[in-house]
């Protein structure tokens, strides 16, 4: 089990994992909600393996749609978690071409798993809806999500 850490990124993805019962929990902060969404794929991406050893030469498209922020929210990070689980590819970037309260349009950019190179860090099984959020604040965006480990 990870244990409660802040973690900050070389790039702006600013983010805290806590824990959560037996799940995972982390927050995720950005300066807009488009800055929101791309730090909590990397902050993803960071907590299932070593994004540092990952190379960006490939990319791929998602879109990601949901009733409301945070239906969308999850649904995003379920497709980053998917990326991972079911097509064994590893996310090293982001960027957000639109986003609003109900529709979401990305590029990530990253590579296949290589066992040489790759080690998993924690395994996600799913994003949950328990204690979803999404708002914004004065300084910016703050979302919040638990994952099931």
């Amino acid at each position: 089990m990870i244990m409660s850490r802040t973690i900050i990124e070389r790039e702006p993805a600013h983010y805290r994992v806590f824990d959560h019962t037996a799940d995972l929990g982390v927050e995720i902060y950005g300066r807009d909600e488009a800055d929101l969404f791309k730090n909590a794929a990397l902050a993803l991406a960071d907590i299932l393996i070593d994004r540092s050893r990952v190379e960006g030469n490939e990319s791929k498209e998602i879109v990601a749609e949901g009733n409301d922020r945070e239906e969308l929210f999850v649904n995003f990070l379920r497709e980053i978690v998917a990326l991972f689980n079911g097509d064994g590819w590893l996310v090293k970037g982001c960027m957000i071409h639109s986003v609003d309260k109900t529709h979401l349009h990305a590029t990530v950019t990253g590579e296949p798993f290589a066992r040489e190179r790759h080690t998993v860090e924690a395994e996600i099984k799913a994003v949950t809806y328990h204690h979803v959020e999404v708002r914004s604040t004065p300084g910016g965006w703050v979302g919040r999500v638990v994952c099931d480990v």
